[in-house]
């Protein structure tokens, strides 16, 4: 029975950890953080929110592209998926910001962070395709 489960989870990794992404970005990103005292001391790191929309897309565009693979059993093409991965995380991105600003009183909607949000994306297939290049010994295909 253990084994059987195990084999499961096995085989639906990648759309286990992409669907679970995909929550907890929208969960960080319409969560309210004024009520929450988060000091962070003396430290000022400049565009931080920036930066944690580029890495946060950036995963969401790699294991995106792993849950594609996984999903279609590699049978769709690298190139067809990433176009896919990355109008559907620009997409994503444009609707979480538009609910950030529809549905929360402290946090606004921002171009800038679309488009970090794109450029993380954009980098993430970069490296699954650099990855999966003619160069690389594993096949995007099973």
């Amino acid at each position: 029975m253990i084994t059987r489960h195990w084999w499961v989870l096995k085989k639906n990794t990648y759309t286990i950890l992409f669907i679970s992404w995909v929550l907890i970005i929208t969960v960080l990103s319409l969560f309210s953080f004024s009520e929450v005292d988060l000091d962070t001391g003396k430290l000022n790191i400049p565009y931080a929110d920036k930066i944690t929309h580029f890495i946060f897309y950036l995963v969401f565009g790699i294991l995106g592209c792993f849950f594609v693979r996984e999903r279609t059993k590699g049978q769709a093409e690298l190139t067809k998926t990433s176009w896919f991965m990355l109008v559907g995380a620009i997409v994503y991105g444009i609707f979480i910001e538009a609910l950030q600003y529809t549905m929360t009183t402290d946090r606004m909607a921002e171009f800038g962070d679309v488009l970090a949000n794109t450029f993380g994306a954009f980098v993430g297939i970069g490296l699954v395709r650099w990855y999966f290049s003619k160069k690389r010994p594993l096949k995007w295909k099973f």
